[in-house]
């Protein structure tokens, strides 16, 4: 088997956390207080890591994000829980029935939107969404029904007699995710479900998730949209290189690894319609928080980033309050370090599979020079 990936991070505490959470405590009683148990979950395809011994629990009725880059292993990760690839080593419960023995069982209770739409073209909406009532084993009875139903929550009967190949590839994610509806499973994994959609039609369907969700559906999802993963996710973890390096909800993430506070000011014009100068503004804000960056300063616009973690809000708001008259701002917004900050802040160490390809190949060419040499 190869060796670890480069570019590993070191694990959070609230990872180093869950893991020793998971590997010291009775099995029984993990199947049994948390929906999904993922133990020491590792996966090589040939000499490439990667899934590097994962640890992670999901409750029920949690929204559970995956983040990372493409690379990250969130794709494998998802293929070995859901039965389309067998891990090296580890195991991994849902519903207290695990993957390696049980997996038939396990699939049973789950829906599962791939990344790549698995679509017949030549087939309609409705046949497409009516054959996969059948494979679920819905009622005879209740198949046209469900069938309708996915069809208005996902907006798609306008298409729903039109051939899948015809569909947009927002639609065709659309119609991915109402099959992975179908039967009421308790466990929805969904691989990027909104990619392609328009915003009004990906709000539609977070609050169709939401709803499932509530239900008392456990989700599970990938996304590279923040502002999805904010909207709902309840736990997120991301991923970098095959191993999890920070794991908790959006605010906690964004308390514990955000860098700051942005700050926005609009500045007044002068009587003669020009902006007046910020120059007295930056170097208050410079000498009040020694951290300040300087981002953008064009056209009565500045953004600044306050960068000491120690600063709190209302020391910001109270140095902005009692000199905007001062320095002539017309209005101003101050916003905590957003969640795709604190994502890139990790994924900056991400390594694709083509660079180890081509870090390995140097280490191969350094080591034939070296014997050459010798």
């Amino acid at each position: 088997l190869g060796e670890s990936r480069p570019g590993v991070v070191d694990e959070d505490s609230d990872v180093q956390a869950e893991r020793d959470r998971i590997n010291t405590t009775d099995a029984n009683s993990l199947k049994t207080s948390d929906s999904i148990v993922v133990k020491n979950l590792k996966k090589y395809y040939d000499n490439f890591l990667a899934v590097d011994e994962i640890c992670v629990s999901v409750a029920q009725q949690e929204c559970f994000g995956l983040l990372g880059q493409n690379g990250a292993g969130k794709t494998t990760t998802f293929k070995m829980l859901t039965g389309d690839v067998i891990p090296t080593s580890g195991n991994a419960w849902l519903d207290s029935h695990d993957i390696k023995h049980e997996m038939k069982t396990v699939q049973r209770n789950l829906g599962y939107c791939p990344q790549f739409d698995a679509l017949i073209d030549q087939m309609t909406g409705r046949e497409t969404l009516t054959m996969f009532a059948r494979l679920r084993g819905v009622s005879e009875s209740q198949v046209k029904n469900v069938v309708v139903d996915l069809l208005d929550i996902m907006m798609l009967r306008q298409y729903a007699d039109k051939e899948c190949g015809t569909y947009s590839g927002g639609n065709k994610r659309k119609l991915s995710t109402a099959i992975a509806l179908i039967g009421d499973p308790q466990f929805v994994f969904l691989d990027e479900p909104t990619t392609g959609m328009d915003p009004g039609a990906r709000r539609q369907l977070w609050n169709v998730l939401s709803q499932v969700r509530a239900s008392g559906r456990t989700l599970v999802l990938t996304s590279h949209s923040m502002e999805e993963c904010d909207a709902l996710c309840t736990k997120i973890v991301i991923m970098v290189n095959g191993r999890f390096v920070c794991c908790g909800s959006s605010q906690h993430l964004k308390n514990k690894f955000g860098q700051g506070y942005t700050l926005i000011c609009n500045m007044k014009n002068s009587e003669d319609g020009s902006h007046v100068s910020t120059e007295p503004l930056k170097q208050f804000l410079c000498t009040a928080f020694p951290s300040t960056k300087i981002f953008d300063d064009h056209q009565g616009y500045c953004h600044f980033q306050i960068m000491d973690k120690n600063v709190s809000l209302g020391k910001v708001f109270g140095a902005m309050e009692s000199t905007k008259q001062k320095y002539n701002v017309e209005d101003y917004a101050i916003h905590q370090a957003t969640l795709e900050q604190v994502f890139l802040s990790f994924t900056r160490n991400q390594v694709s599979p083509k660079e180890e390809v081509q870090d390995g190949m140097c280490k191969q060419m350094c080591c034939c020079v070296l014997c050459c040499c010798s």
